[in-house]
């Protein structure tokens, strides 16, 4: 039986996100260097390359040993939802569910999913704001 495809309706594509936090803890990193860069790039979350620099975003303990901030430690929850890159809405009901509730979030989309980041503290917060917002999709 063939795979499904990637969902790309709004209102499926909401109501089957299923939010899952992916285990440790992630802190944005931005560096100019180059060789640096390189080096971390394969341990990183994402990579983002700016005109300013290239932003990495590592597991914590790694940034750390880099003596990058680490301040602002983020949970990375992902939206385990197939979604397609063309879909319209997830994003928006994603953000729109989490600054109902003061939450901050940075969204990365993958190929085959999207990565919600939001500070540490608040991750309980977002899963429960999410999945609500999951369950009022239908």
């Amino acid at each position: 039986m063939p795979a499904a495809g990637p969902v790309s309706d709004t209102a499926a594509m909401i109501a089957g996100m299923a939010p899952v936090r992916r285990a440790g803890s992630f802190v944005y990193c931005t560096t100019a260097d180059a060789e640096l860069a390189a080096r971390l790039a394969p341990e990183a979350l994402a990579l983002v390359r700016e005109d300013e620099g290239v932003t990495l975003v590592l597991p914590a303990g790694r940034a750390a040993a880099e003596g990058f901030d680490t301040g602002l430690a983020m949970a990375c929850l992902t939206l385990t939802v197939a979604s397609a890159l063309d879909g319209v809405g997830l994003t928006a009901a994603v953000a729109g569910a989490l600054a109902a509730e003061g939450i901050p979030c940075n969204v990365i989309a993958g190929f085959h999913h999207d990565h919600v980041l939001v500070p540490e503290p608040m991750a309980g917060r977002a899963l429960a704001a999410l999945a609500a917002r999951a369950a009022s999709a239908g």
